[in-house]
């Protein structure tokens, strides 16, 4: 199934959308929500978006899906990126660490109900 088509791939995206409305038009914050649901839904969006692109890249291969290394190397480098380096540049960013527990449970997420190889695992176990 295209990622575009795929109802669990739009539940983050509005979910994100709508979180980032509420807070920067308007002004409302709820503290737990705008502290982690941006990064619960991080994964489930980018590598959506990425695997999309993928597809269209690669049209030959219709039906191709992010293996398990894949999918860890993309939680890695959110981690990295967003906890690791970013704080020590700038005063912007805070180290916390259930920041990568959400990137943990956007990345089953993504692997269980957008990357389909996931979906079928599940199917057949």
């Amino acid at each position: 199934m295209s990622i575009i088509r795929n109802p669990y791939f739009w539940v983050p995206c509005i979910l994100f959308w709508a979180n980032q409305y509420l807070e920067k038009i308007q002004g409302l914050f709820l503290p737990f929500l705008h502290s982690y649901l941006d990064d619960l839904l991080a994964i489930p969006v980018v590598l959506g978006i990425t695997l999309q692109i993928f597809r269209w890249i690669y049209a030959k291969n219709k039906q191709m899906v992010f293996c398990r290394k894949q999918v860890i190397i993309g939680l890695l480098y959110f981690g990295f990126l967003f906890e690791g380096l970013l704080p020590v540049w700038s005063s912007i960013y805070v180290r916390d660490p259930f920041d990568l527990v959400c990137y943990g449970i956007g990345a089953i997420y993504f692997w269980f109900f957008i990357n389909d190889r996931g979906r079928e695992k599940l199917v057949t176990q």
